[in-house]
């Protein structure tokens, strides 16, 4: 059985998603990131950058034990195991990578710091929220437009690229966008939170993620915990 550290953010999610679209058997150990077990030795040992999500598979591609860290290097992986959300042939894989890249380095930094600096950062910045609310509108408005002219970001079938960017848009509200004004990526979005294995794969630890409350999680989260060097 796969095992699945996380905590409930779009990074977790995403993996809670592909597992449960996959149909695979697996359990999710919580790693409370408010609480800093993100930074124990055991779960170093599998994800040395100190984020979740990580997995342990006893059933590697080898038949041998794998562990696996950063969240678009398991969904390549439990597509592969799976042999499902992501094209064969050449072309369609990687008009599907490109997308699932598009997400590790634009959606997710970029809708992260608009998150942060909107609702996490102890003074308001005005030039960090304008930047970083802006940027989450062009990247909006380049998936609408993608969406456009394709049913599913990496092409014609859902896909890992789907499943990666979904989460991090579930906080649309929250970054500063008007959802509305976004229509094709409206019609996307609410297609996919209607897939059952989504709606279990964002309930996964959902109820133990509560909001930053005290000065010692805001310093484990983005203090000074957060740059010691292990």
């Amino acid at each position: 059985m796969i095992e699945v550290y996380s905590w409930p953010t779009p990074n977790g999610h995403k993996v809670h998603i592909m597992l449960e679209e996959c149909g695979l058997a697996y359990k999710a150990t919580p790693v409370n990131i408010g609480a800093g077990e993100q930074f124990q030795p055991p779960f170093l040992a599998i994800s040395p950058n100190n984020k979740i999500p990580a997995i342990t598979d006893p059933q590697g591609p080898d038949g041998q034990p794998i562990s696996l860290f950063e969240s678009g290097a398991i969904l390549l992986y439990l597509a592969a195991k799976t042999g499902r959300f992501l094209p064969r042939t050449d072309r369609e894989k990687y008009e599907v990578l490109q997308w699932l890249m598009f997400q590790m380095g634009g959606v997710g930094p970029m809708l992260g710091q608009a998150h942060h600096f909107r609702m996490y950062a102890p003074e308001k910045i005005a030039y960090a929220i304008d930047r970083y609310s802006n940027e989450a509108k062009r990247l909006y408005g380049v998936i609408d437009k993608r969406l456009a002219q394709s049913p599913w970001l990496g092409g014609k079938d859902y896909s890992i690229a789907d499943i990666a960017t979904f989460p991090w848009l579930r906080s649309w509200q929250n970054q500063g966008i008007v959802l509305s004004d976004y229509p094709h990526l409206e019609k996307w979005f609410h297609t996919i939170e209607a897939r059952p294995a989504v709606q279990r794969g964002v309930q996964v630890m959902a109820s133990l993620r509560k909001p930053v409350r005290t000065e010692a999680e805001r310093e484990v989260l983005f203090g000074k915990t957060q740059y010691e060097r292990r």
